[in-house]
């Protein structure tokens, strides 16, 4: 039987409970795809699943939700082996076994092919990171050319490629850091303006844009989406997609003292169907042109994978962890 290394949580605990072990390659069925998989991104959800806050996964489980790679076997000839091909979402190591593994299985209806050279590294960290940032934008915020738009959260991978994709759609970007050093890289990603957060920034904002923005994607989470529903003018969508902050929910939540008059708060999550309405290789093109900076930040080995996770958790890694398998 042939066999691949796989990285499998039995348990939930600390990034030791990633176990490198040696499985069985799947066997794909009609209607699915073997994916050889050559690099995939680490997600903040696999983070809350290996800390055991996904009480639907399973253990033991091979996590990870996206992945690229060369189609390896697809009985269902959907696809043709050798393609370079992207997958995410759907199940993947939720409910099925998912990425973190040199290959992984999913149903051919959740993969798209890219025609490109970039290299593997670059399109590890691309399915997830621009289908959230996609929809995020164009789904749930409906942003137009012209708008003023916020990023709590700039620094994050989300809130660079967001920044990026919404610059290049005419909208004029603000970006939030703690971190006053990383001014020049967000406005290196497509942001005009932006805020040092200490938490609070409304205030900052109401000083220098008395009209508020159009349009605010949050991705810190619930800590910070009161101050930024408070940053958006009348009749402005704020979006909750992310939550870096680690807090999940409200410990007193009143919509009436919380949400401003005539201001929408929605969020994004994403699903498999999501992702194929991405056109990932219209921005992949425009990645490869140079129109479009993707910041990737730390590249690491599938062996790797618990130290990958630490710097992770510990949000040292200035844009999207890759793994390379």
């Amino acid at each position: 039987m042939a066999t691949m290394k796989a990285v499998v949580i039995h348990e939930a605990g600390g990034p030791e409970v990633l176990k490198l072990e040696i499985r069985p390659i799947p066997r794909p069925q009609n209607g699915q795809v073997l994916i050889r998989v050559k690099a995939f991104g680490l997600n903040r959800s696999e983070l809350f699943t290996r800390q055991g806050h996904s009480p639907g996964v399973k253990f033991p489980r091979i996590l990870g939700i996206e992945a690229v790679g060369l189609v390896e076997e697809a009985p269902g000839n959907e696809l043709r082996p050798g393609e370079i091909v992207a997958t995410a979402m759907g199940g993947m190591g939720r409910d099925f076994d998912g990425s973190y593994a040199e290959y992984t299985c999913v149903p051919a209806t959740q993969v798209q092919v890219i025609k490109t050279t970039l290299p593997w590294d670059i399109l590890g960290a691309l399915p997830e990171m621009l289908q959230t940032a996609w929809g995020s934008l164009f789904t749930s915020l409906r942003l137009e050319r012209g708008e003023r738009f916020l990023i709590r959260g700039g620094t994050t991978s989300i809130g660079l490629a967001a920044a990026a994709i919404a610059k290049n759609h005419g909208a004029f970007v603000a970006a939030t850091t703690r971190n006053p050093n990383r001014d020049t890289l967000l406005r290196a990603h497509g942001a005009d303006q932006v805020f040092i957060d200490n938490g609070t920034i409304a205030e900052q904002v109401k000083e220098t844009c008395p009209e508020g923005f159009n349009k605010v994607l949050e991705l810190v989470g619930v800590t910070t989406l009161q101050d930024s529903l408070r940053c958006l003018q009348k009749h402005g969508i704020a979006c909750m997609t992310g939550m870096v902050g680690n807090k999940w929910t409200f410990d007193n939540f009143s919509p009436m003292e919380s949400i401003p008059t005539a201001v929408s708060l929605t969020t994004y999550g994403g699903s498999s169907e999501d992702f194929m309405l991405t056109p990932l290789e219209l921005l992949v093109q425009r990645i490869a042109g140079g129109y479009l900076q993707i910041q990737v930040g730390k590249v690491f080995s599938l062996d790797k994978i618990g130290e990958a996770h630490r710097c992770m958790e510990e949000n040292k890694a200035g844009g999207k962890i890759v793994i390379l398998t």
